[in-house]
């Protein structure tokens, strides 16, 4: 395995180094020089922080993470309220993410997605052949789950939400829950969450603007249709590092979840392509250590950060290039997001500790969730 989280350990960083160059050119021009960009220092900053949580986290053992599941999903749940608080959290183009720390500002939600998967790895390894019964393995779960995502998408993220609620489906198939039970769950939940996006103004009309980008070109498709320019502009070898035009105002959000046009318009599509490779390799590395774990709880965590970092990655690339609804989500560990760096740096840290540890003695308890990963 050590091979594995060697090649992991490789990616990940290869990806945040190259983030920072690119937020470097993405970021909107305020001066002369890219390196004097406030945004490139905070991510700098931010990158620091995070790679030192990374190598403490790396050397914990990740058993410890267990007592840590309830506490940290309640400490979530507490910065989750308090982020909808009015003049507690900060309101931003209508929504509230952020809490202001100072100089920073956090945004829980982050935090909420290592909350998540540590509480639903927590039950779904203690409940073990429990899990088929549908109180132990899917009305608890769904209630543990339920009450992370409704917080994050009342503030209103549904891409977060939406990203959360995946993944702990994922958990709860991986971990023995009946797949009846989850595709009933799971068709309630769809329904449920088109209802209220219909029922949403903004949201509604960026469905319609996917589905007819030139009809509101100058509105609601703006942003999607100046992505896909940005890509046809870049060509299979780009612009060169620094000259997209895009940045300048035409791409709103171009330094967080619309960077990856910035790398298709200067890097072209042989970087764009290479990022999709490395972000492939992660995920490949990522299931090879949830496989090879030595515990139920081990394998649960290290699935599911290996869906949240990749399942985010790939619905960031599918909105920017079109495939899919605009959302907002980040490309994990390049966009722009200090909170978002720092917690995704911590998360690979624990997936490393549970490579690392790979490879002895297993656990013999949960043969369903070997049954159902190998057949994933």
């Amino acid at each position: 395995m050590k091979t594995t989280v060697t090649v992991l350990t490789a990616v990940v960083l290869s990806l945040a180094l190259f983030g920072l160059v690119m937020l470097a050119s993405a970021s909107p021009v305020q001066g002369t020089s890219f390196l004097h960009d406030p945004f490139v220092k905070r991510q700098a900053s931010s990158f620091l922080v995070g790679l030192s949580a990374f190598l403490v986290v790396v050397r914990i053992d990740y058993r410890l993470w267990k007592k840590l599941a309830i506490p940290l999903a309640l400490v979530s749940v507490v910065l989750l309220i308090l982020v909808l608080v009015p003049g507690v959290g900060l309101n931003v183009k209508g929504s509230r993410r952020w809490l202001p720390l100072g100089p920073i500002n956090m945004q829980p939600s982050e935090i909420t997605k290592l909350s998540l998967i540590l509480l639903m790895a927590w039950w779904m390894s203690r409940v073990q052949r429990k899990a088929d019964h549908p109180g132990y393995g899917l009305a608890l779960p769904l209630l543990l789950m339920g009450t992370l995502t409704i917080l994050v998408f009342v503030e209103p993220d549904f891409g977060t939400s939406i990203l959360l609620a995946a993944v702990a489906f994922v958990l709860m198939f991986i971990g023995g829950t009946r797949i009846g039970f989850l595709l009933v769950a799971g068709v309630t939940g769809l329904a449920g969450f088109a209802v209220l996006v219909m029922m949403d103004v903004e949201r509604m009309a960026r469905v319609m603007a996917f589905r007819n980008p030139e009809k509101y070109a100058k509105d609601e498709a703006f942003q999607l249709l100046n992505a896909i320019y940005a890509f046809v502009v870049g060509g299979a070898s780009g612009v060169g590092l620094g000259n997209s035009l895009q940045k300048h105002h035409y791409l709103p959000e171009a330094h967080t979840d619309f960077i990856f046009a910035i790398v298709g318009e200067e890097m072209g599509l042989i970087a764009s392509l290479a990022v999709l490779a490395l972000f492939i390799t992660f995920f490949v590395c990522g299931l090879r250590i949830s496989f090879r774990a030595s515990d139920s709880f081990g394998r649960l965590v290290a699935f599911g950060i290996t869906t949240m970092i990749a399942l985010q990655a790939a619905l960031n690339m599918g909105v920017v290039t079109g495939v899919l609804p605009t959302k907002g989500l980040p490309l994990p560990l390049i966009s722009y997001g200090g909170t978002s760096l720092a917690i995704t740096f911590v998360m690979i840290g624990l997936l490393v500790n549970i490579g690392l540890q790979a490879g002895g003695e297993k656990e013999d308890a949960l043969p369903v969730i070997r049954d159902k990963a190998r057949q994933l």
